[in-house]
């Protein structure tokens, strides 16, 4: 004879099942750009806000390091990409058909992403942007990424994703300077 359960626990059962049934766990990693050129005099010349694509290689790197806790490294560095680029989420330090980086700056690497305090879900480098001195003339910039190496043109480390400015592609020139802040964030939806 089967075992019958009382209506209370049928009941309970149930509800539980449809709990499940709507919840998802999610998370969902974020980033926003804003940089601002200054021409060598300090007077400002634009600025501009965009999204990061956080890229397959970046996800997987956040679980690798996070989640399941393998040699975690907390270095971080921002770079600058070519004229329209086109991020892709199947992108990666060593191949990325879409963009080429930038080198065109004084500085002998990629900046450092210096982050403050994790609040709220939500961390930026606002206290230390990264900052270029563009060395040329002409130089074109159309967006920006963060990878874990710091080597200018390098294909190494691992490429956490990129973005693209809204307004299209700038123009700078000789000791123009990029001030690029970033604010990560994760959230639960």
């Amino acid at each position: 004879m089967p075992v019958q359960y009382g209506s209370q626990v049928e009941d309970h059962y149930r509800a539980a099942a449809g709990a499940r049934a709507g919840v998802e766990g999610r998370i969902v990693f974020g980033n926003r750009f804003h940089v601002e050129c200054h021409d060598k005099h300090g007077k400002l010349k634009w600025a501009d806000d965009f999204e990061n694509l956080v890229v397959n290689e970046g996800l997987d790197h956040a679980l690798e390091q996070h989640l399941k806790g393998s040699g975690y490294t907390a270095a971080w560095y921002v770079g600058l990409t070519d004229g329209t680029p086109t991020v892709a989420a199947g992108d990666t330090m060593g191949s990325h058909a879409g963009w080429t980086e930038v080198e065109d700056y004084d500085e002998a690497v990629r900046q450092t992403l210096t982050l403050g305090a994790v609040s709220s879900q939500s961390v930026d480098n606002s206290g230390s942007p990264a900052a270029f001195t563009i060395d040329s003339d002409d130089t074109t910039i159309g967006g920006a990424f963060i990878a874990t190496d710091d080597t200018k043109g390098g294909s190494g480390g691992t490429l956490y994703g990129g973005g693209v400015f809204t307004a299209g592609d700038k123009t700078l020139d000789d000791d123009d300077t990029l001030s690029v802040t970033v604010t990560c964030t994760a959230s639960a939806s």
